[in-house]
């Protein structure tokens, strides 16, 4: 049994379970070099299977505090993942890209308009 379903079963509507547990895109292909032309996320989990040197995504654009996104990388290259405008990853500077090597995986936290946290995998 899924999440979803879980959820539907516990009385919780079916679109807002669906909102709840958030979508999936699989087979992506990372674009862009820079924070303004990566990728645009548009669901809770993306998985990338095409990772040109240097390429990247942004995580979504409707995040809010709270929200988490998180992204798999199953290219052959690292996978830039940048925050969204004016904010930064962790430590880093404020609008630059986060690495995530080639098969492993990251969730992104929205902790602040400007402020993002990262857990990565082993």
């Amino acid at each position: 049994m899924s999440f979803k379903q879980n959820l539907m079963g516990m009385g919780t509507p079916g679109g807002q379970a669906g909102a709840i547990i958030g979508g999936a895109n699989v087979g992506l292909t990372a674009t862009g070099t820079t924070q303004s032309d990566a990728l645009a996320l548009s669901a809770t989990n993306s998985q990338f299977t095409t990772v040109a040197s240097g390429t990247g995504a942004i995580v979504p654009s409707y995040m809010q505090p709270g929200d988490y996104c998180r992204v798999f990388n199953n290219g052959a290259n690292a996978l830039l993942v940048y925050p969204t405008s004016g904010a930064a990853i962790n430590n880093g500077a404020t609008n630059a890209g986060f690495s995530v090597a080639a098969n492993k995986s990251a969730q992104f936290f929205m902790l602040s308009p400007t402020l993002f946290g990262v857990t990565l995998s082993a």
